[in-house]
């Protein structure tokens, strides 16, 4: 599997942001990542960087200890961490246990995921990707395998959680994750609507866009044309049009299967883009009228209006 790169919230400007507040938790929470070697540990530390979990790849083990008093410290905004630990640490790897103890001591609360797979399977994602394994020295690909099992056989029987990956795909890995870590909080898919002018082209990364160029343009209102769609004045006078609010509720309605549907094949980011000619008055208006209808189903929305100020 491949190592995924971070993901950005994308901005625009200016911006009016609001979100569904994440739970709250009362104490923080620690996970450490462990497992075979292609069994998909980068892909379970994506989602939870998907979660806003706070992730550290490849860490030895004795950095966990001040790790987690950083966390712990007064005026912390890491509640969630996630720490992948593995062979990859090479002789550092043996002090985990020795680790964990320390951390039991210390009345830190952890969990271990511990992710696994059939040799088979092991072998056929190396061969695909064409890389030793990191055990692996001068011998075969199932002596490394082999060698990293005996490792983590003790660690494996104190996992709180053990996923057998050899059948999964990465998104049926990542549902697997979430149900082990999400504890019930809601799935989050972020949606962000940008209000944009077909004249300076369309946003790169749309995934859906919206033409409300059908509504009369306020720009020919002398009084208004000064004025954005972030301005009542404006929004009241679009809104008003024939067609506004019809257009809204369907296409709102419409959104809601296909929300549900990015959440079921583990798309965690959309951009839905509303287009006027420039971008200033009907754009503006709608993608804001957009937004709040889903915000109000429960959405987590950002709008931004990309080409204000370009006039």
């Amino acid at each position: 599997m491949t190592e995924p790169s971070p993901t950005t919230v994308p901005q625009g400007i200016p911006a009016i942001e609001a979100a569904t507040p994440a739970p709250e938790r009362t104490e923080p929470e620690v996970l450490i990542i462990t497992g075979m070697s292609g069994a998909g540990r980068s892909r379970a530390a994506g989602v939870l960087e998907d979660l806003d979990w706070f992730v550290v790849d490849n860490l030895p083990p004795l950095m966990i200890v001040p790790l987690v008093d950083l966390m712990t410290r007064a005026g912390s905004s890491v509640e969630r961490l996630g720490v992948v630990v593995d062979v990859r640490g090479r002789e550092y790897f043996s002090e985990l246990t020795q680790v964990l103890q320390h951390l039991n001591d210390a009345g830190v609360s952890y969990r271990i995921l511990f992710l696994d797979a059939r040799d088979e399977t092991l072998v056929r994602r190396y061969e695909s990707v064409r890389r030793p394994h990191p055990l692996q020295g001068e011998g075969r690909i199932l002596d490394g395998i082999a060698d990293e099992r005996r490792r983590l056989a003790s660690i494996s029987e104190r996992a709180d959680v053990v996923i057998d990956t050899s059948e999964l795909s990465v998104h049926d890995l990542a549902r697997e994750v979430r149900s082990a870590v999400a504890e019930g909080a809601p799935e989050a898919l972020r949606v962000n609507v940008v209000a944009f002018g077909f004249k300076y082209g369309l946003p790169l990364d749309a995934d859906h866009v919206v033409d409300v160029r059908f509504l009369a343009n306020p720009y020919w209102i002398t009084e208004l044309r000064h004025l954005t769609g972030q301005d009542a004045p404006v929004r009241d006078y679009v809104l008003a049009r024939p067609g506004a609010h019809e257009f809204v509720d369907r296409y709102v309605a419409a959104l809601e299967p296909v929300l549900a549907g990015y959440l079921s094949e583990e798309k965690r980011y959309v951009t839905i883009a509303v287009g006027c000619t420039g971008g200033k008055h009907r754009s503006v208006a709608i993608a804001g009228e957009i937004a709040q209808r889903l915000r109000d189903a429960g959405q987590r929305v950002t709008v931004t209006a990309r080409d204000l100020g370009k006039e």
